[in-house]
Formats: C-alpha cells, structure tokens, sequence
C-alpha cells in the first residue's frame, strides 16, 4: 500500500490502454449500448451488466494476484504495487482542484469551468468562481472517500479483487448511476456503489478530521457540520466527507438547488482549495496506517 502511493505519486496516471480501471469503463460503455430501453428489462440488464462489471473486475484481480504469486522479489511486489495504484487518484485529484485554482488565479473563467469537467459531473458552464471553488473542494473531500479510502480499505479486506471490484462498481456508478436515462439501468449499480460505500464513507469523516487537525483544520466546526449536514445530499455516502471538509475550512459548500453545507459560513476563497489538498495528503497517510492495521487484522484471523 504506501508503494502503490509513492507509484502514484511519482507516476501519475497510467496509459489507458494498460489501465484497469479504462477497461472497466470501456466494457461497461460497450454493454450499455446493447441496454432495452423498457424500464424492466433495462432494470434486469442492469443488473446483470453490474454483476459481469464487479465479478470480471474480481476475477481480474485474482489473476493478477496468482501470477504476483509466481514472480520472485522485487518484481511480484512492484506488480502488485502497480496494480493496487491504478485504482487510486490521489495525484490526480490533488492535480486537478489545483488546475482549477489556477485557472482562477489567473481570472480564466472559461479556463476553470473547463478544468472543473475533470472533477464534477454537473453543468459547469454557468458556474461562477466561487460555486467552482466550492465544486472542487466537494470533489476532493468525496473522492478521498471514492478514490483513496474506499480502495485501500477494501485492498486490506480483500486484495487486489477487493480494490478491483471495489473500483468496477464505483465506476458504473460514475458512468450510469443517474437518474433520468439511466434511472433503471444504472440502479443496481448505484445501490451497489451505495453499499460498498457506507463504511468508507463514514470512515472518511474520521480519518479527515484527524488529518484536518494535523493540517491547521478547525476540529469542533468539522465535527458539528458532519454531524448536522452529512444528510443533505441526495446520497447516502457523499454527505459524510464533503460536510466534514465544509467544517475543517470553515467555509460553505454549495451545489445550487441539492445542498448547502455549512449554510452560515463564508464562502470559499481560492487559498481554502490549497488548504483542502492538504488536509487530502495527510488524510492519505492516515488511511494507510488505518488499511495497515485491517489487512495485519485479516490474516491474524484467517491463519
């Protein structure tokens, strides 16, 4: 696990084509194109396109695990390293909110809205600084759940068909877990994603506060604001880490008409997206130690 960081760190995001996580986005692309547009049959599709998703994305792991199995030192823990780290984005989130902020730095308005599309999902073309500040500061806290904790505890639970699956399922959310064209298509998916996610979720509050508190954060407004706000939005899981990042900065987090987090406090300056990537790196390593500890707990109980 701290390997796979450093890899990521170092190397960034992979070409797509060795990318793992790619494949499951193509393959999930390619069978969303045979999907009935009848509500049933989409639902029973959907289901079965997540079940081929999640168990191919498993199996893949475990292949990869048997073939670490065969290599001798260092290669079969630079292979396993590589392979855990493709289902992470620390770099790349980090990477990203900080593009935004620099587009707005510089007052490129078009140029920020451009960069948010790499962090959000949603309309950014009539976003204004401040609502794309807020959006890249909720998209760092969500996807430090998503896209860091989430993988590493489920790599401690379960291995690379752990991570693996995790991420598969993370992905179909992404891609069809929406409601409108993919209202039931993309459920199963969805409620999957919401499952596997309750843990880390909630997990991600913890451990945010403590890297808050390490990184300059205000602990008592994180904890309040968790406490009080993690139920606005409309997921089951998004609300823990976005409403504890809204405490820790001090500042409102706000997707217009869904839900405002911290509604009392200020605004977001450009400094507080700078603040939120560093609350994100040592939360990284926080999660590390945690992820440490559950995968020495896993095989004490398994030997």
């Amino acid at each position: 696990m701290p390997l796979s960081l450093v890899l990521d760190s170092v190397l960034g995001e992979p070409p797509n084509t060795v990318h793992p996580v790619v494949w499951i986005g193509r393959a999930i692309s390619m069978l969303e194109r045979a999907a009935p547009a009848e509500p049933v049959p989409a639902l029973v599709y959907g289901a079965l396109v997540t079940g081929l998703t999640v168990g191919g994305a498993a199996a893949l792991g475990a292949v990869v695990s048997r073939v670490v199995a065969r290599l001798p030192f260092p290669l079969d823990l630079l292979l396993e390293s590589w392979t855990l780290k493709t289902t992470l984005s620390s770099r790349a989130l980090i990477e990203a909110g900080k593009l935004l902020e620099s587009r707005l730095y510089a007052g490129d308005l078009a140029g920020a809205r451009q960069a948010a599309t790499a962090l959000v999902s949603r309309d950014v073309s009539g976003l204004t600084p401040v609502q794309l500040a807020s959006a890249a500061i909720e998209s760092m806290a969500e996807n430090t759940a998503d896209s860091i904790i989430a993988p590493l505890v489920y790599y401690a639970l379960g291995g690379l068909p752990g991570a693996l699956a995790y991420r598969a399922a993370n992905t179909l959310d992404a891609m069809i877990g929406y409601h409108g064209q993919y209202e039931y298509l993309g459920k199963a998916g969805a409620r999957l994603d919401d499952l596997l996610n309750l843990l880390p979720a909630r997990l991600s509050s913890a451990l945010l506060l403590l890297g808050g508190a390490l990184s300059g954060g205000d602990l008592a407004t994180g904890v309040e604001m968790t406490l009080r706000d993690h139920g606005q939005p409309a997921s089951p899981n998004a609300g823990w880490p976005m409403s504890t990042m809204a405490g820790l900065l001090g500042t409102r987090l706000e997707k217009i008409g869904h839900y405002r987090l911290g509604g009392e406090l200020p605004v977001p300056d450009l400094p507080a997206i700078d603040h939120a990537a560093e609350i994100v790196k040592r939360t990284t390593l926080l999660t590390v130690a945690v992820a440490l500890g559950l995968g020495w707990l896993r095989r004490a109980l398994t030997r």
